[in-house]
């Protein structure tokens, strides 16, 4: 039974079953009309035999010869209509009535259709029918017969069970013709896109699983050609998911030994924090902020195994402060050649993580000035912000020379959008997912041979 749940079994019954249809469609006026020519072929007996009555001498047979002729002609009375006179040909013995008239001239095929149905359908009775037609070859005005129905009901019976037995035969060839044909078109191509499918479920990783397309079928070929690619996409997809699972281990065991060496570097810095010289002093605060947070980042590596961002604890900060520390920590205030401009007034607060913040500010910064320094030529990092009805938007811009087209394809993504020689691509894809988590988003404004500028928008509330 298993091959009639399948594509190739439900299409050869379905084709039967369309075919017997058809047949059935074909049957019914085919009965009525192998009816009508049962009928018509009484009455062309009934005129011979009536003819030959009409041969003899004084119009007078024998009763035995009348009752053969009767029988040949298989009726029981014929009425013989010529040059208008209606005369009793032929009569047998017979006390049985009259059931029902039919007029063979001008008899509608609805109602020869129905009168053979409802004649099949009847049960065996004792009753005649009377039958009126034309007379062969005009032979006469009209000629009358009355018969019995039963070998009518009996003949139609053998021939509607030719025409099943036939109706059959044809379903059958023509079921396995059109089977054969769509299972070499549709069917055995869409078996070989899916033993395709089950090999590669299994072995995704091994290139004779990828489907070389053969169909010259449009659909079929589509569906190959589709598989194809989803297994390179997946296939590819797959060795970056292990690259990056063999980087997250990387990532773990360097943040391991980093963490390490940032607390030995943590306690000598709280020995410096005795130093009574006042640039230390002034140092000192925002060194500290900088490797708790590098300890923090790398506990968290190691919880997750990966760089797994906690949700943001968002609550107002103040702007300009945190735009000042993170353009210090970059150098971009001890009068380089690459500087920072910040315009932001001085009690303007925005509501963000802390120091999530910081890491964005850091990224988009520390990008604008090495765009910059790769210029040969001093710069500027201008830091800005204004407010929109529901966000409050931070802008980002510098006086490099814009970004590289390859950047601008793969813009966000991790490992791809990287701008300067040696970068790993990760500063935007960090500063973006940042951004998201706050509920806001990271876009890029503008880029040009003058300049690139980013837009941070958080939003209020």
């Amino acid at each position: 039974m298993g091959f009639f749940k399948g594509i190739s079994g439900r299409l050869l019954i379905l084709t039967v079953i369309v075919v017997m249809v058809v047949e059935v469609a074909i049957f019914v006026p085919s009965v009525a009309q192998f009816r009508k020519a049962y009928l018509e072929e009484r009455i062309a007996r009934a005129q011979i035999a009536s003819l030959t009555l009409l041969a003899s001498p004084d119009d007078m047979i024998s009763e035995e010869l009348e009752a053969e002729l009767l029988n040949n002609a298989e009726v029981v009375n014929i009425v013989l209509q010529r040059d208008g006179v209606r005369q009793l040909v032929l009569s047998g013995n017979t006390a049985k009535m009259v059931s029902k008239r039919f007029d063979l001239r001008d008899m509608p095929v609805p109602e020869l259709i129905g009168d053979a149905i409802e004649r099949m359908a009847m049960s065996p009775d004792d009753s005649l029918i009377h039958i009126m037609g034309f007379p062969p070859k005009g032979g006469g005005e009209l000629i009358e017969v009355t018969l019995d129905p039963e070998p009518l009901r009996e003949a139609m019976y053998e021939y509607g069970m030719r025409i099943f037995r036939l109706s059959l035969i044809i379903s059958l060839i023509t079921a396995g013709g059109v089977f054969l044909l769509i299972r070499w078109i549709v069917v055995r191509p869409m078996l070989d896109v899916t033993e395709h499918i089950m090999a590669f479920r299994d072995n995704p990783q091994d290139p004779d699983t990828t489907i070389t397309p053969r169909s010259s079928s449009g659909e079929i070929a589509d569906a190959e050609k589709a598989l194809a690619e989803m297994q390179e996409d997946v296939r590819r997809a797959l060795k970056e998911r292990a690259r990056l699972a063999s980087l997250g281990e990387a990532v773990a065991k360097i943040s391991h030994d980093l963490r390490n060496l940032l607390s030995s570097q943590q306690l000598m810095v709280d020995r410096l924090e005795m130093s009574k010289d006042p640039v230390v002093s002034r140092v000192m605060p925002k060194m500290i902020g900088s490797l708790d947070r590098a300890i923090n980042l790398c506990k968290r590596t190691l919880d997750f195994g990966k760089a797994e961002e906690q949700a943001p604890e968002i609550r107002d900060i103040a702007l300009r402060s945190l735009v000042e520390e993170v353009a210090e920590g970059l150098g971009l205030t001890n009068g380089g050649p690459v500087t920072s401009e910040i315009e932001v007034p001085e009690d303007h607060t925005v509501p963000a993580d802390p120091e999530q913040l910081h890491r964005v500010l850091t990224n988009l910064m520390r990008n604008a000035g090495h765009a910059i320094e790769a210029t040969g030529r001093p710069g500027c990092v201008c830091i800005a912000t204004r407010q929109s009805e529901t966000c409050e938007i931070i802008s980002i811009s510098d006086t490099g020379p814009g970004l590289p087209k390859r950047a601008l394809e793969n813009l966000f993504q991790p490992f791809k959008g990287g701008v300067s020689k040696g970068g790993t691509g990760l500063g935007l894809a960090i500063a973006h997912e940042l951004v998201g988590a706050h509920g806001g988003r990271l876009e890029l404004v503008s880029t040009t041979t003058a300049g690139t500028e980013f837009a941070i928008h958080l939003p209020r509330g």
